[in-house]
């Protein structure tokens, strides 16, 4: 079962929440972030970016951005724009995006629970990542990046977040520039904070990793190698990593596109010639189509739209065959564009769903791509299928919004 515990959150004077709050670190380059900070001294870019604060140019992996990083942290804490709550507490987070609501426990994930599969995967990490992070952890001491967790719903923690959020004043509650409503609030009554870690311990077997893989693979890493070093002890914050923890009934994953810069060779005419073979092919004229289905995806080449839809037999039914973007990844990247790697391929690049279809249009329109697909979204059925069976997704599978911000929480480790 998943252990959890509160912990003393480390978090900003209510009056500057809004301003100290920033999108995640792994979402900006250093220039978007700078951009963003311009003329705000509270924002947390200049602890989660801290390269912001240095000369243009410095490498976002040289020790002096994590020094930076742990030094405007520190100053944070000293000029008490961030503060840590006295009592271990758990956090509710509640984001409403375009009027959906979704609402997630804040709390210390165990790392021994991450290690042994009880906190199951679906993504492989990339060393580099994982240094990042375990450097600005061991830098800092702290866990400022949130990891997003998903679980099979619990009725009883569902109303127990019901009956406190419609019960108690939350300690923030602000809408960001994007439109994005974030509300947080304090659970430190020692029955409550009883209550929630009773029902994790009793109801939940498996928590699942939506997004933050490297993250929680760092902490993990940080954690064995304090543990070899006899640096903590059984109790120690480091044992855990900082989580949000959402009921997977309130979540929705968007589409995650591909856009390719050549057809490998071929002209328009033998491209949609060598889909035939995998794929019924139709034209669907100038205007932007999402795809409506599983199976189904939609192209877009030379100024016209193309429904693509994927023909019985030409994909396995396990769990990780029958998504379509295994499908399009062996039927259309790999057998006629010639992508084998997607990972390091430089032909190809990634739009998250939040970008729309005209982020497609306008970057093929443009010359740079020559060709954009766009996919029907992974349900969350699918990814804890995937993750219970051990296996992990293709790269760039899922993009969950609306996203946590960072600095509203942090732990001290």
């Amino acid at each position: 079962m998943a252990i959890i515990r509160p912990f003393r959150g480390l978090r900003p004077t209510p009056e500057l929440a809004e301003k100290v709050a920033a999108r995640p670190y792994d979402v900006l380059s250093a220039a978007e972030a700078k951009a963003e900070a311009a003329g705000n001294q509270y924002s947390f870019y200049h602890v989660s970016k801290s390269e912001i604060d240095l000369p243009e140019g410095t490498d976002v992996y040289s020790q002096s951005v994590y020094d930076k990083a742990a030094e405007n942290l520190q100053k944070f804490i000293k000029e008490g724009i961030l503060f840590q709550d006295g009592t271990p507490s758990y956090y509710i987070y509640r984001l409403i995006m375009n009027g959906r609501t979704q609402t997630g426990l804040v709390c210390a994930s165990s790392v021994s629970d991450y290690n042994q599969g009880i906190i199951k995967k679906h993504e492989f990490t990339r060393p580099d990542k994982e240094l990042d992070r375990i450097n600005n952890i061991k830098t800092t001491r702290a866990q400022t990046g949130n990891v997003f967790l998903a679980y099979n719903d619990v009725p009883e923690m569902n109303s127990l977040i019901d009956r406190w959020t419609n019960t108690h004043a939350p300690a923030y509650d602000f809408t960001a520039t994007d439109g994005i409503q974030h509300t947080v609030w304090v659970v430190s009554e020692e029955a409550a904070v009883n209550e929630i870690t009773s029902l994790f311990a009793n109801k939940v077997p498996h928590t699942y990793i939506a997004d933050g893989h490297h993250r929680a693979a760092s902490a993990s890493l940080v954690q064995k190698e304090f543990e070899e070093k006899q640096m903590i002890g059984i109790d120690d914050p480091a044992n855990f990593f900082l989580t949000t923890i959402f009921p997977a009934s309130q979540l929705v994953i968007l589409d995650y596109n591909r856009l390719v810069k050549d057809l490998n060779g071929l002209s328009k005419e033998e491209l949609l010639s060598r889909l035939e073979y995998d794929f019924t092919v139709e034209s669907i004229g100038h205007l932007p189509q999402q795809p409506s289905m599983l199976h189904e995806f939609s192209m877009y080449l030379e100024g016209n739209w193309y429904r693509l839809v994927a023909k019985e037999g030409t994909y396995t039914t396990d769990p990780i065959g029958i998504l379509d973007v295994t499908i399009l990844s062996n039927n259309v990247l790999d057998k006629i564009l010639g992508i084998k790697d997607q990972r390091t391929d430089k032909r190809i690049d990634f739009v998250g769903g939040i970008r729309g279809l005209q982020e497609l249009v306008k970057r093929v329109d443009s010359g740079e791509m020559k060709v954009a697909f766009a996919l029907y979204p992974v349900t969350i059925q699918q990814l804890f299928d995937i993750a219970d069976s051990g296996n992990v997704m293709p790269p760039k599978s899922t993009w969950f919004e609306p996203k946590l911000r960072d600095g509203l929480i942090s732990q001290i480790i």
